[in-house]
């Protein structure tokens, strides 16, 4: 699933990546199923020191989030939103933020439907000095 997420990274970057971000003490990632039990979503939820919009510091952010294309718009996604949220409040957190591509008009409306107000939109550049 992150693959799918993520497809211009390698496989061994986002394996390494996972392991880095699930040793720290400050993350949860939770994982949806089908009824059948298969894994059909999941997300990566952390702390960040700032978030553009917030207001307060640390705030908990939505680092990664997926659902397979086949059970979109079945309510695993905000399921999972909603158990990200409830371990940030559980931690302390006051906001949790999250982004998007600028592309990304599908997870723009899943955000939105799930009560995430957008509160920036930027471009971002890069130069190999």
């Amino acid at each position: 699933m992150s693959q799918a997420l993520f497809p211009d990274e390698r496989g061994a970057d986002i394996e390494r990546g996972m392991r880095e971000f699930s040793a720290r003490p400050d993350t949860a990632v939770f994982i949806a199923e089908r009824p059948n039990g298969t894994s059909c979503g999941f997300v990566e939820v952390g702390t960040r020191s700032y978030a553009d919009g917030c207001e307060t510091s640390p705030v908990a952010y939505i680092e990664a989030w997926y659902v397979d294309q086949d059970v979109r718009k079945m309510g695993y996604g905000r399921a999972l939103l909603a158990a990200a949220e409830a371990w940030a409040r559980r931690a302390g957190y006051r906001e949790i933020a999250s982004d998007a591509l600028l592309d990304n008009s599908v997870s723009h409306q899943a955000h939105l439907r799930s009560g995430y107000q957008e509160v920036d939109r930027v471009v971002q550049y890069r130069k190999t000095l």
